[in-house]
Protein backbone atom coordinates (compact mmCIF):
# COMPACT_ATOMS: atom_id res chain seq x y z
CA UNK A 1 0.00 0.00 0.00
CA UNK A 2 1.29 3.58 -0.91
CA UNK A 3 2.42 6.10 1.96
CA UNK A 4 -0.57 8.28 0.59
CA UNK A 5 -3.44 5.76 0.91
CA UNK A 6 -2.01 5.12 4.60
CA UNK A 7 -2.00 8.88 5.26
CA UNK A 8 -5.79 9.64 3.92
CA UNK A 9 -7.07 5.98 6.07
CA UNK A 10 -5.26 7.73 8.86
CA UNK A 11 -6.50 11.25 8.31
CA UNK A 12 -10.29 9.41 7.69
CA UNK A 13 -9.54 7.60 11.12
CA UNK A 14 -8.69 10.26 12.89
CA UNK A 15 -11.96 12.33 11.48
CA UNK A 16 -14.09 9.72 12.86
CA UNK A 17 -12.29 9.71 16.50
CA UNK A 18 -13.09 13.37 16.27
CA UNK A 19 -16.67 13.13 16.14
CA UNK A 20 -16.94 10.20 18.23
CA UNK A 21 -15.57 12.92 20.89
CA UNK A 22 -17.66 15.33 20.23
CA UNK A 23 -20.44 13.81 21.02
CA UNK A 24 -22.70 14.64 24.00
CA UNK A 25 -23.90 11.88 26.26
CA UNK A 26 -27.30 12.73 24.99
CA UNK A 27 -26.39 11.59 21.39
CA UNK A 28 -24.07 8.88 22.67
CA UNK A 29 -27.29 7.36 25.22
CA UNK A 30 -29.51 8.15 21.94
CA UNK A 31 -27.18 5.76 20.00
CA UNK A 32 -27.26 3.33 22.63
CA UNK A 33 -30.87 3.16 22.93
CA UNK A 34 -30.96 2.41 19.15
CA UNK A 35 -28.50 -0.38 19.85
CA UNK A 36 -30.93 -2.01 22.44
CA UNK A 37 -33.65 -1.89 20.46
CA UNK A 38 -32.00 -3.38 17.47
CA UNK A 39 -31.07 -6.54 20.29
CA UNK A 40 -27.06 -5.57 19.92
CA UNK A 41 -27.35 -5.30 23.90
CA UNK A 42 -23.33 -5.76 24.71
CA UNK A 43 -22.49 -2.59 21.82
CA UNK A 44 -25.47 -0.81 23.66
CA UNK A 45 -23.78 -1.28 26.98
CA UNK A 46 -20.88 0.09 25.87
CA UNK A 47 -21.82 2.91 24.69
CA UNK A 48 -23.93 3.61 28.37
CA UNK A 49 -21.26 3.47 29.67
CA UNK A 50 -19.44 6.10 27.27
CA UNK A 51 -22.25 8.21 28.23
CA UNK A 52 -21.56 7.73 31.63
CA UNK A 53 -18.40 9.62 31.13
CA UNK A 54 -19.54 12.25 29.65
CA UNK A 55 -21.91 13.35 32.29
CA UNK A 56 -25.39 11.20 31.45
CA UNK A 57 -27.79 10.38 34.19
CA UNK A 58 -26.06 8.34 36.52
CA UNK A 59 -29.50 6.49 37.32
CA UNK A 60 -30.79 6.22 33.43
CA UNK A 61 -27.60 4.58 32.52
CA UNK A 62 -27.17 2.27 35.21
CA UNK A 63 -30.92 1.06 34.47
CA UNK A 64 -30.43 0.74 30.72
CA UNK A 65 -27.42 -1.43 31.61
CA UNK A 66 -29.21 -3.45 33.66
CA UNK A 67 -31.58 -4.18 31.22
CA UNK A 68 -29.42 -4.73 28.43
CA UNK A 69 -27.74 -7.41 31.18
CA UNK A 70 -31.49 -8.92 31.87
CA UNK A 71 -31.70 -9.38 27.97
CA UNK A 72 -28.26 -10.98 27.75
CA UNK A 73 -29.38 -13.48 30.73
CA UNK A 74 -26.66 -12.04 32.80
CA UNK A 75 -28.88 -12.20 35.77
CA UNK A 76 -25.97 -11.43 38.51
CA UNK A 77 -24.43 -8.59 36.97
CA UNK A 78 -28.02 -7.54 36.07
CA UNK A 79 -28.64 -7.18 39.37
CA UNK A 80 -25.54 -4.96 40.49
CA UNK A 81 -26.42 -2.53 37.97
CA UNK A 82 -29.93 -2.09 38.76
CA UNK A 83 -28.75 -1.82 42.76
CA UNK A 84 -26.62 0.67 41.25
CA UNK A 85 -29.32 2.60 39.90
CA UNK A 86 -31.62 2.31 42.80
CA UNK A 87 -28.71 3.69 45.01
CA UNK A 88 -28.30 6.39 42.62
CA UNK A 89 -31.74 7.46 43.26
CA UNK A 90 -31.73 7.17 46.88
CA UNK A 91 -33.78 4.60 46.63
CA UNK A 92 -37.02 6.60 44.60
CA UNK A 93 -36.81 4.73 41.08
CA UNK A 94 -39.59 1.88 41.39
CA UNK A 95 -38.85 0.73 37.81
CA UNK A 96 -35.18 -0.50 38.99
CA UNK A 97 -36.93 -1.78 42.18
CA UNK A 98 -39.21 -4.19 40.34
CA UNK A 99 -36.96 -5.06 37.45
CA UNK A 100 -34.06 -6.54 40.66
CA UNK A 101 -36.60 -7.91 42.44
CA UNK A 102 -37.55 -9.80 38.88
CA UNK A 103 -33.84 -10.99 38.72
CA UNK A 104 -34.13 -12.14 41.96
CA UNK A 105 -36.75 -14.13 41.18
CA UNK A 106 -34.62 -15.49 38.06
CA UNK A 107 -32.27 -16.14 40.14
CA UNK A 108 -34.15 -18.28 42.73
CA UNK A 109 -33.37 -16.35 45.74
CA UNK A 110 -36.85 -15.53 46.45
CA UNK A 111 -36.61 -13.90 50.15
CA UNK A 112 -34.28 -10.93 48.36
CA UNK A 113 -37.06 -11.03 45.75
CA UNK A 114 -39.62 -10.66 47.83
CA UNK A 115 -37.97 -7.71 50.29
CA UNK A 116 -37.37 -6.01 47.02
CA UNK A 117 -40.81 -6.08 45.86
CA UNK A 118 -42.23 -4.41 48.69
CA UNK A 119 -39.69 -1.68 48.69
CA UNK A 120 -40.86 -1.11 44.98
CA UNK A 121 -44.92 -1.69 46.01
CA UNK A 122 -44.55 0.89 48.82
CA UNK A 123 -43.80 3.77 45.62
CA UNK A 124 -45.98 2.29 43.68
CA UNK A 125 -48.82 0.74 45.04
CA UNK A 126 -50.87 0.33 42.56
CA UNK A 127 -48.58 -2.08 40.57
CA UNK A 128 -50.98 -4.48 39.67
CA UNK A 129 -48.38 -6.80 38.30
CA UNK A 130 -45.90 -6.28 41.08
CA UNK A 131 -48.15 -7.65 43.27
CA UNK A 132 -48.89 -10.66 41.49
CA UNK A 133 -45.83 -11.61 41.29
CA UNK A 134 -44.80 -10.38 44.88
CA UNK A 135 -47.37 -13.52 45.14
CA UNK A 136 -45.77 -16.25 42.85
CA UNK A 137 -42.60 -15.01 45.10
CA UNK A 138 -44.12 -15.83 48.34
CA UNK A 139 -45.55 -19.37 46.81
CA UNK A 140 -42.07 -20.02 46.29
CA UNK A 141 -41.34 -20.16 49.66
CA UNK A 142 -43.86 -21.86 50.65
CA UNK A 143 -45.55 -18.74 52.52
CA UNK A 144 -49.46 -19.08 51.60
CA UNK A 145 -50.23 -16.24 53.64
CA UNK A 146 -47.88 -14.20 51.82
CA UNK A 147 -49.18 -15.11 48.46
CA UNK A 148 -52.56 -14.35 49.48
CA UNK A 149 -52.38 -11.32 50.86
CA UNK A 150 -50.47 -9.68 47.71
CA UNK A 151 -52.84 -10.94 45.49
CA UNK A 152 -56.07 -10.22 47.13
CA UNK A 153 -54.10 -6.72 46.95
CA UNK A 154 -54.05 -7.00 43.24
CA UNK A 155 -57.48 -8.21 43.15
CA UNK A 156 -58.63 -4.83 44.65
CA UNK A 157 -56.87 -2.95 42.33
CA UNK A 158 -58.73 -4.76 39.18
CA UNK A 159 -61.50 -7.03 40.05
CA UNK A 160 -62.60 -6.73 36.47
CA UNK A 161 -59.39 -9.44 35.76
CA UNK A 162 -60.15 -12.61 34.85
CA UNK A 163 -56.68 -13.79 34.89
CA UNK A 164 -56.49 -12.54 38.63
CA UNK A 165 -60.26 -13.92 39.11
CA UNK A 166 -58.35 -16.98 38.65
CA UNK A 167 -55.35 -16.77 40.56
CA UNK A 168 -57.24 -15.55 43.99
CA UNK A 169 -58.98 -18.74 43.54
CA UNK A 170 -56.00 -20.92 43.41
CA UNK A 171 -54.62 -18.98 46.72
CA UNK A 172 -57.75 -19.50 48.81
CA UNK A 173 -58.24 -22.87 47.51
CA UNK A 174 -54.34 -23.18 48.79
CA UNK A 175 -55.52 -22.14 52.08
CA UNK A 176 -58.37 -24.26 52.16
CA UNK A 177 -60.88 -22.01 51.75
CA UNK A 178 -62.65 -23.46 49.14
CA UNK A 179 -65.81 -21.34 49.90
CA UNK A 180 -64.40 -18.00 49.20
CA UNK A 181 -62.62 -19.58 45.65
CA UNK A 182 -66.23 -20.49 45.00
CA UNK A 183 -67.37 -17.14 46.01
CA UNK A 184 -64.60 -15.01 43.66
CA UNK A 185 -65.20 -17.15 40.76
CA UNK A 186 -69.13 -16.68 41.01
CA UNK A 187 -68.85 -12.92 41.41
CA UNK A 188 -66.83 -13.25 38.18
CA UNK A 189 -68.99 -15.16 36.10
CA UNK A 190 -71.67 -12.48 36.93
CA UNK A 191 -69.12 -9.46 36.06
CA UNK A 192 -67.52 -11.96 32.49
CA UNK A 193 -70.88 -14.34 31.70
CA UNK A 194 -68.79 -15.23 28.33
CA UNK A 195 -65.89 -17.10 30.50
CA UNK A 196 -67.71 -20.76 30.82
CA UNK A 197 -64.44 -21.74 32.10
CA UNK A 198 -65.64 -20.36 35.25
CA UNK A 199 -68.07 -22.71 34.90
CA UNK A 200 -65.69 -25.30 34.55
CA UNK A 201 -63.23 -24.48 36.99
CA UNK A 202 -66.09 -24.23 39.62
CA UNK A 203 -66.58 -27.91 38.90
CA UNK A 204 -62.76 -28.31 39.26
CA UNK A 205 -63.16 -26.97 42.57
CA UNK A 206 -66.17 -28.71 44.21
CA UNK A 207 -64.78 -32.19 43.00
CA UNK A 208 -61.22 -31.13 44.12
CA UNK A 209 -63.17 -30.54 47.58
CA UNK A 210 -65.34 -33.98 47.11
CA UNK A 211 -68.52 -32.11 46.69
CA UNK A 212 -69.65 -34.62 43.34
CA UNK A 213 -73.36 -33.38 43.03
CA UNK A 214 -72.22 -29.54 43.21
CA UNK A 215 -69.41 -30.37 40.70
CA UNK A 216 -71.54 -32.17 38.30
CA UNK A 217 -74.38 -29.26 38.26
CA UNK A 218 -71.53 -26.87 37.43
CA UNK A 219 -70.46 -28.61 34.50
CA UNK A 220 -73.37 -29.38 33.38
CA UNK A 221 -74.73 -25.56 33.78
CA UNK A 222 -71.14 -25.03 31.53
CA UNK A 223 -72.79 -27.59 28.99
CA UNK A 224 -76.14 -25.82 28.71
CA UNK A 225 -73.77 -23.09 27.17
CA UNK A 226 -71.76 -25.19 25.15
CA UNK A 227 -73.18 -28.18 24.81
CA UNK A 228 -70.68 -30.00 22.68
CA UNK A 229 -67.71 -29.38 24.74
CA UNK A 230 -66.40 -33.01 24.92
CA UNK A 231 -63.79 -32.03 27.44
CA UNK A 232 -66.14 -30.83 29.89
CA UNK A 233 -68.30 -33.62 29.10
CA UNK A 234 -65.36 -36.21 29.93
CA UNK A 235 -65.14 -34.03 33.49
CA UNK A 236 -68.75 -34.68 33.75
CA UNK A 237 -68.59 -38.17 33.39
CA UNK A 238 -65.01 -38.47 35.54
CA UNK A 239 -67.17 -36.90 38.26
CA UNK A 240 -70.17 -39.06 37.84
CA UNK A 241 -67.95 -42.40 37.89
CA UNK A 242 -65.81 -40.95 40.54
CA UNK A 243 -69.57 -40.65 43.03
CA UNK A 244 -70.13 -44.06 42.52
CA UNK A 245 -72.66 -43.26 39.34
CA UNK A 246 -71.03 -45.49 36.53
CA UNK A 247 -74.41 -45.94 34.72
CA UNK A 248 -74.81 -42.17 34.15
CA UNK A 249 -70.91 -41.86 33.42
CA UNK A 250 -71.54 -44.18 30.60
CA UNK A 251 -74.33 -42.33 28.86
CA UNK A 252 -71.77 -39.34 28.83
CA UNK A 253 -69.54 -41.16 27.23
CA UNK A 254 -71.50 -41.92 25.07
CA UNK A 255 -72.39 -38.79 23.94
CA UNK A 256 -69.24 -37.51 23.69
CA UNK A 257 -68.16 -40.39 21.14
CA UNK A 258 -71.31 -39.65 19.36
CA UNK A 259 -70.32 -36.32 18.89
CA UNK A 260 -66.07 -37.31 18.78
CA UNK A 261 -65.60 -40.90 17.84
CA UNK A 262 -61.66 -40.61 17.80
CA UNK A 263 -61.74 -39.41 21.74
CA UNK A 264 -59.89 -42.55 22.72
CA UNK A 265 -59.39 -41.72 26.09
CA UNK A 266 -63.31 -41.21 26.53
CA UNK A 267 -63.84 -45.04 24.43
CA UNK A 268 -61.30 -46.32 26.89
CA UNK A 269 -63.31 -44.94 30.20
CA UNK A 270 -66.26 -46.09 28.62
CA UNK A 271 -64.98 -49.50 28.16
CA UNK A 272 -63.35 -49.85 31.75
CA UNK A 273 -67.10 -48.80 33.34
CA UNK A 274 -68.69 -51.47 31.06
CA UNK A 275 -65.63 -53.88 31.84
CA UNK A 276 -66.57 -53.09 35.79
CA UNK A 277 -70.21 -53.28 35.16
CA UNK A 278 -70.22 -56.55 33.38
CA UNK A 279 -71.67 -55.33 30.10
CA UNK A 280 -68.94 -56.98 28.08
CA UNK A 281 -70.29 -56.25 25.10
CA UNK A 282 -70.38 -52.91 25.53
CA UNK A 283 -66.58 -53.14 26.83
CA UNK A 284 -65.81 -54.65 23.95
CA UNK A 285 -67.19 -52.25 21.44
CA UNK A 286 -65.72 -49.46 23.48
CA UNK A 287 -62.29 -51.47 23.24
CA UNK A 288 -62.15 -51.50 19.47
CA UNK A 289 -63.18 -48.22 18.90
CA UNK A 290 -60.09 -47.22 20.85
CA UNK A 291 -58.27 -49.47 18.50
CA UNK A 292 -59.19 -48.41 15.82
CA UNK A 293 -57.65 -44.83 16.77
CA UNK A 294 -54.74 -46.23 17.81
CA UNK A 295 -54.85 -45.94 21.53
CA UNK A 296 -52.41 -48.28 23.30
CA UNK A 297 -54.67 -48.92 26.23
CA UNK A 298 -57.08 -50.76 24.63
CA UNK A 299 -54.86 -53.86 24.33
CA UNK A 300 -54.71 -54.21 28.27
CA UNK A 301 -58.48 -53.93 27.82
CA UNK A 302 -58.99 -57.04 25.45
CA UNK A 303 -56.53 -58.96 27.62
CA UNK A 304 -58.52 -58.84 30.50
CA UNK A 305 -61.87 -59.77 29.03
CA UNK A 306 -59.44 -62.85 27.76
CA UNK A 307 -58.28 -63.60 30.73
CA UNK A 308 -61.76 -63.52 32.66
CA UNK A 309 -62.93 -65.81 30.12
CA UNK A 310 -59.88 -68.07 30.34
CA UNK A 311 -60.52 -68.06 34.16
CA UNK A 312 -63.99 -69.01 33.76
CA UNK A 313 -63.35 -72.03 31.10
CA UNK A 314 -64.59 -69.69 28.59
CA UNK A 315 -61.74 -70.73 26.46
CA UNK A 316 -63.44 -69.98 22.96
CA UNK A 317 -63.86 -66.80 24.22
CA UNK A 318 -60.77 -66.04 25.26
CA UNK A 319 -59.34 -67.01 22.24
CA UNK A 320 -61.61 -65.11 19.96
CA UNK A 321 -60.77 -61.53 22.38
CA UNK A 322 -57.30 -62.40 21.63
CA UNK A 323 -57.19 -62.52 17.87
CA UNK A 324 -59.71 -59.69 17.58
CA UNK A 325 -56.77 -57.86 19.69
CA UNK A 326 -54.24 -58.98 17.34
CA UNK A 327 -55.81 -57.48 14.27
CA UNK A 328 -54.99 -53.82 15.86
CA UNK A 329 -51.55 -54.66 17.56
CA UNK A 330 -50.18 -57.58 15.36
CA UNK A 331 -46.22 -56.81 16.35
CA UNK A 332 -47.34 -57.16 20.18
CA UNK A 333 -45.18 -60.04 21.80
CA UNK A 334 -46.85 -60.59 24.76
CA UNK A 335 -50.07 -60.65 23.30
CA UNK A 336 -49.08 -63.38 20.75
CA UNK A 337 -47.33 -65.17 23.63
CA UNK A 338 -51.19 -65.41 25.68
CA UNK A 339 -52.76 -66.88 22.33
CA UNK A 340 -50.27 -69.10 21.96
CA UNK A 341 -50.87 -70.32 25.40
CA UNK A 342 -55.20 -70.44 25.30
CA UNK A 343 -55.32 -71.90 21.63
CA UNK A 344 -56.12 -75.52 21.77
CA UNK A 345 -52.96 -77.58 20.44
CA UNK A 346 -53.32 -78.35 17.00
Amino acid sequence: MKFANLKKLFLIFLLASISFASQSSFDLMERANALYRDGKFKQAVMLYRKAQSRGADPVAVSFNIANSLYQMEKYPEAAAAYRKAVDFSEGSFAPALFNMASVYFRLKQYPECIAVYHRALKLDPDNISGWLYLGEAYTKTGDKVGALRAIENAYRLDKSDVSIVYQLAEANIAMDDFDRAVALVREGYILHPEEVDFLVYLGDVYRLNKNYDESATAYREALSVRPDDVVTMYKLADVLAEDKKPFVAMEVLNNILQIKPDFSDAAIFLGNLAYDSKFYDRAENAYELAAKNGNAEALYGFKNMAYDAHAQKRNDEAVRLLQLALTYYPNDASLQADLAEMEPAK
